[in-house]
């Protein structure tokens, strides 16, 4: 008997969740298209294929790992939180219980693409720039995960486009307002244009790129967004009670266009 829900399919006592479904059809599209790069510009598919398995692999650990040492308050107040997830280590395991981090997905995949490229006798930077158009698809395809499962709005709006949360998942101090911002698809959108802006940068300044370039601009168009999107966030992560993503995201833009200009910027001349 299958049964058909809000967020899975279920078929017996075994359930197919559309989280999961969404989450690897984002990664289906980000390969398909780093494979169409990789052969623009010559270079063996074979190893983005076998070091796909490692990408994900280090993405998903570090995704997670990111979230269990950065729970959002709801859950901090629920007693879920750093030392609950290291005391129950089957539910830091647990991706179902609060979900995954995309900063922490970043981290572990770029980790696995190095290792596995220095495995290989692969240049990590030429592959970086290869994968870079591909994450941000990965990400817009990834994040309607987040409306199945009513998670990532922001705050209360009267616009048009809000989206409608179910008092179930939504905070206590708001449950008399039924429409949110959503953040999701706003941040989706985002990565969406993210996508063109870097294929096309790709080519129009192809003669001009350093292996490297097309991933610290990534690193540095992804965390301009999610730093604003934050400051709608209702539930954001805090570390000290300072906004962990932010914080990241701000070092990690400022870091990349630092060193973006640095590459390219003019040289001296001696008169």
């Amino acid at each position: 008997m299958i049964e058909f829900t809000r967020n899975a399919i279920i078929i017996g006592n075994f359930s197919i969740y559309y989280y999961g479904i969404i989450l690897m059809t984002g990664v289906v599209a980000g390969a398909f298209l780093a494979n169409s790069e990789a052969i623009r510009k010559k270079k063996n598919t074979e190893f983005l294929w076998d070091s796909l398995i490692w990408m994900v692999l280090g993405g998903v650990l570090g995704a997670r790992l990111w979230h269990v040492f950065t729970p959002p308050p709801s859950m901090v107040e629920r007693g879920i939180t750093t030392y609950y997830y290291l005391t129950h280590p089957l539910d830091a395991l647990n991706p179902r219980l609060g979900g995954l981090g995309i900063p922490g997905a970043v981290i572990g995949g770029v980790i696995a693409l190095y290792w596995y490229s220095k495995r290989r006798k692969q240049k990590f930077l030429v592959w970086t720039d290869i994968i870079a158009p591909a994450v941000p698809l990965g990400q817009a395809i990834g994040r309607f995960g987040n409306y199945v499962n009513q998670e990532v709005y922001g705050a209360p709006t009267d616009l048009p486009w809000g989206i409608f949360i179910d008092p179930a998942h939504r905070l206590p101090e708001f449950m008399e307002f039924e429409k949110y911002h959503p953040i999701f698809l706003y941040e989706a959108l985002w990565s969406l244009g993210s996508v063109f802006l870097l294929l096309w940068i790709s080519r129009k300044f192809a003669d001009r790129l350093i292996d490297g370039d097309l991933f610290l601009i990534y690193l540095i168009s992804y965390p301009f967004i999610r730093i604003l999107l934050d400051f709608l966030r209702l539930d954001a992560s805090e570390l000290g009670g300072i906004n962990a993503n932010q914080s990241l995201m701000v070092l990690v833009m400022l870091a990349s266009a630092t060193i973006l200009y640095m590459r390219h910027r003019p040289k001296k001349t001696n008169n």
